[in-house]
């Protein structure tokens, strides 16, 4: 046809017409795989990989592992193959994959509720011992991890932990997570619900289950009756926090869509109150609307966090309760403020039955296998030999009768586990850093340690809560957004112009009370070198500045730029 005046798009070019993908959400009708990640997932389950790792891999070593199990499948049984050594952090964003992998993993064991028996600890133990050349960290979300595992030797370290209930199931990859929860729950005097059974039915029902084995990406859950607020659930993508109704009674506050990494979000409460018995029902409601309607497309975009933004709290709610749950959830209050700024449980605090539970600080959550074991000896010499993780990188020894309280916190203290810790080395927590993470730009559990040192010699009188986060990459599993000092590390230029291992500094970040995250003073930057210098200058003029009372995160907010330099 002709082009004419009535008729102008005769003659112009034919675009092409492309049909829009979406963002990849099942209940869209988009099924077809967006991206590298996605297309493994299709092609074969997470969980499949363990029958490979105990036939083939084992047996035939590192170097028979198909790539998509290497750096994908294999996170779903807890296994990341770890940074190989002498590699800096300038390097990490420029290598390859398979020049950053070394030939061994990190085995995430996990521990849902932060609860063990000193059985399961000893049994942690000598695995770290015998296989993982003596490493243990204490993670922020109760596990436990490892380093140096061999393939080889995978299959036995699973029989051994599995001999005991424990188990590495879904402690990584695009699946459900650990659950979190108090670690004191059914032990503490104040506590307003024992969430226990949930977790425990969660677990039962859905963990190792396909029907949420592959989704969009992460799913981080949390779950406590404490009035401490014991769990960050701020930060998780779902998080049940204990409530009083006042005509129901004890339940528990509905929150989803919190996370922290390049993109940090607090979570939103839904208003609606759930009772124990209804608590797994509704965390299958959640994780599945994060299955079918969860981002796909882009990685970035794939956390629960994003959809929760795009919907609001009421459509949210909404659909879980037409789609998911086919009934109304009942309307609830909001928790109280927490009943202390320290959320650890650190220290001697009375049970319920009128014996003690005792916190304690390791160093940035590090320890050893002969540690572990120890610390099993000492809580059945002392307790029951019950023993508890905390989302802050801590443990506790529970049932100790009061004349033994005393000699338990001695014994903890020889072999450098406080329970009467500084705030600096309460409050400092670290991720695991260039040592072992291919992610990390800079080293960080010895440069906590070390920084932890310095403030108890310089300010030996500082005696505020105060928290201490190091990153070693912009990823936040240290939690840097919320923390009062949060350092996020990165290459940072020195005085003579060289390029060296820093951080970022964020501060007045904030958890329970006034949750928010801190700020970034514009071009503020230190060395590592820097870093003990720097602390002690900001609080002694937080000190200094201070009003009556004022948390270092609300000064913080206040000061100006130069106070805070």
């Amino acid at each position: 046809m002709a082009a004419t005046p009535q008729n102008p798009a005769a003659s112009a070019p034919r675009r092409k017409v492309s049909r829009h993908r979406g963002e990849g959400q099942w209940a869209m009708g988009h099924h077809t795989p967006l991206n590298g990640n996605e297309q493994f997932k299709k092609d074969d389950d997470g969980l499949n990989v363990r029958t490979r790792i105990e036939t083939i891999y084992s047996k035939r070593g590192f170097d028979s592992i198909d790539p998509n199990d290497l750096r994908g499948r294999m996170r779903w049984w807890g296994l990341y193959t770890q940074r190989k050594p002498g590699i800096d952090g300038g390097k990490t964003a420029i290598l390859e994959p398979e020049e950053l992998d070394d030939k061994y993993f990190m085995l995430r064991v996990r521990i849902d509720g932060g609860r063990l028996t000193t059985q399961q600890l000893r049994v942690i133990g000598e695995i770290s011992q015998e296989f993982a050349r003596g490493s243990a960290d204490i993670t922020d979300r109760q596990n436990i991890q490892l380093h140096w595992i061999r393939i080889e030797d995978v299959p036995e370290i699973w029989n051994r932990l599995e001999a005991v209930g424990l188990s590495t199931t879904e402690a990584c990859g695009d699946c459900p997570r650990v659950v979190i929860g108090s670690p004191v729950a059914g032990i503490a005097e104040d506590e307003i619900i024992d969430g226990t059974w949930a977790i425990d039915e969660i677990q039962r029902r859905y963990i190792g289950s396909k029907e949420f084995s592959n989704l969009p990406r992460k799913f981080k859950s949390a779950i406590s009756g404490s009035p401490l607020l014991d769990v960050v659930h701020e930060i998780n993508d779902i998080a049940f926090v204990g409530v009083e109704h006042p005509e129901h009674g004890p339940g528990f506050d509905l929150w989803v869509g919190g996370g922290l990494s390049t993109n940090p979000k607090i979570g939103v409460r839904l208003g609606a109150w759930v009772p124990l018995a209804e608590v797994p029902d509704v965390w299958a409601g959640v994780i599945g609307i994060f299955r079918d309607y969860g981002y796909r497309r882009l990685r970035n975009r794939a956390r629960l966090k994003f959809l929760v933004a795009d919907w609001g709290p009421e459509k949210f709610r909404q659909v879980l309760q037409d789609e998911y749950l086919e009934r109304e959830l009942i309307d609830g209050p909001a928790p109280a403020e927490p009943t202390s700024r320290w959320r650890d449980h650190v220290g001697v605090h009375r049970q319920q039955d009128g014996n003690f539970y005792v916190g304690f600080a390791p160093r940035v959550g590090r320890v050893d296998g002969a540690t572990l074991a120890k610390i099993a000896d000492l809580a059945e010499a002392h307790g029951s030999g019950r023993v508890r993780t905390t989302v802050e990188q801590k443990m506790i020894i529970l049932d100790v009768v009061e004349d033994q309280v005393d000699s338990l916190v001695e014994a903890l203290q020889a072999l450098d586990l406080t329970a009467k810790p500084s705030p600096f080395r309460r409050g400092t927590m670290a991720c695991t850093g260039i040592e072992y993470c291919k992610l990390a730009i800079v080293e960080t559990k010895q440069r906590g340690s070390a920084l932890i040192d310095e403030l108890e010699r310089r300010l030996p009188d500082f005696d505020e809560p105060l928290t201490i986060n190091l990153n070693g990459c912009p990823n936040a599993c240290a939690r840097i957004q919320v923390a009062d000092i949060g350092l996020k590390g990165q290459l940072v230029l020195n005085e003579a112009g060289e390029q060296v291992e820093g951080f970022q500094v964020h501060l007045g970040g904030a958890l329970g009370l006034q949750a928010g995250f801190g700020r970034k003073v514009r071009g503020l930057k230190v060395t590592s070198e820097e870093l003990p210098d720097y602390v002690e200058r900001v609080l002694r003029r937080f000190q200094a500045e201070r009003e009556d009372g004022e948390r270092f995160a609300v000064w913080a907010a206040r000061a100006g730029e130069e106070a805070l330099s």
